[in-house]
């Protein structure tokens, strides 16, 4: 996206401040508690940023999915973005991205063991949830992008900054890129400075810590992004492939339809001399002419070794096509995307996690704080 020249930027600010002035009374209502807030007997993490944009907010969903599933029963519970389904919905065997989401989707075919669910109200998302089949036994609720939905009271907030757009040199939207003032973070209990770099120096992390100037009841963590092995989109007909497929010295295509594919591809450059890309806008829903657009691109690829590769995200929206184009079914993979802690993080941000579950375990039926939702 072409960025705007800084005349044309400036002319934003008054939307910025309208905007801002706009979110800032919504808060300002919920302080005051003119607007309710639900509370519920269970254990609700919440996971969000102020950031649009892509912070990492699946994979760390995932990463507290594999920290409690094994001791406790889960549910997510998210929007559904660009879903074309509408209210409450609780995943199964049949749902596809269409109904849920690519994000939800990809949680339900990683994870088939937890209750996936989506609804844009979330108080009505959690009651609906305890309701169901599953929800008498149900331990703890996920929420997913909800650090904006202050009608429902998460027991414990986790804000995702990513750390390329630090927050605090940041401005409203659209002027910049943030959803709410950068002093709302003291809305959390847990801030994750994420996409750090993994060889991140002490006195990098010091001014981190000195710019977001932590109140005494905040945990600050950093993480970084790691990329798994690859994995088919279409099993039953992919090519057999090698852990060692960068040394094939392999022609990449890469298509993405995520917010921002350039660290992949970076990471994808150190394998290959030859990665052409194919990029789509966030979330986006692809058709049949974006297969033949597809087609198109590999075989105009040189070499031998030739391999199309997507994100997991991506990839939910491929499982669901019927895709034709044998080479796209042999070839197309995805990559893993995960989280790392730095550091001593990892025992100290599971330690928080699993001691706020296990101290607030649900030991009865839901209960209001007020009935009322928004």
């Amino acid at each position: 996206m072409k960025k705007l020249s800084p005349i044309l930027r400036s002319l934003l600010i008054p939307f910025s401040l309208l905007y801002g002035l706009i979110v800032s009374i919504r808060n300002l209502l919920f302080d005051f508690n003119i607007l309710s807030i639900t509370e519920f007997k269970i254990p609700i993490i919440s996971v969000g940023n102020i950031t649009v944009g892509g912070t990492g907010k699946t994979p760390h969903i995932e990463y507290l999915i594999n920290l409690l599933k094994d001791d406790y029963k889960l549910a997510t519970l998210s929007r559904g973005y660009k879903r074309k389904s509408k209210g409450f919905l609780l995943a199964d065997e049949k749902s596809t991205t269409n109904q849920l989401g690519d994000e939800p989707m990809q949680i339900k075919r990683k994870f088939p063991e937890i209750l996936v669910s989506v609804d844009r109200k979330r108080v009505n998302g959690v009651k609906s949830l305890l309701k169901s089949e599953n929800g008498n036994n149900l331990d703890a609720v996920l929420l997913d992008d909800a650090f904006q939905h202050r009608s429902i009271k998460a027991g414990l907030s986790v804000l995702l900054i990513d750390y390329n757009r630090p927050i605090t040199r940041d401005y409203i939207m659209p002027y910049g890129r943030l959803r709410e003032s950068a002093h709302e973070k003291d809305r959390a209990n847990i801030i994750i400075v994420s996409k750090s770099p993994e060889n991140m120096t002490p006195i990098e992390r010091r001014i981190i810590v000195k710019e977001l100037n932590l109140l005494p009841y905040q945990s600050l963590y950093f993480t970084c992004l790691n990329y798994g092995n690859l994995e088919p989109v279409f099993e039953e007909d992919a090519i057999a492939i090698s852990e060692d497929w960068a040394n094939d010295n392999s022609s990449i295509l890469l298509v993405t339809g995520i917010a921002n594919p350039k660290p992949l591809r970076k990471y994808l450059e150190n394998f290959s001399d030859t990665v052409e890309e194919l990029k789509f806008p966030d979330h986006y829903a692809f058709v049949q002419k974006d297969l033949d657009l597809i087609q198109q691109k590999y075989d105009q690829l040189e070499g031998e070794n030739k391999i199309i590769i997507t994100t997991e995200k991506d990839a939910t929206r491929f499982f669901d096509m019927q895709i034709s184009q044998d080479s796209i079914r042999k070839h197309l993979f995805y990559i893993p995307l995960r989280i790392k802690f730095l550091n001593d993080d990892k025992s100290m941000f599971d330690n928080q996690i699993l001691n706020y579950v296990r101290k607030n375990k649900r030991t009865s039926n839901l209960h209001n704080i007020k009935t009322d939702s928004i």
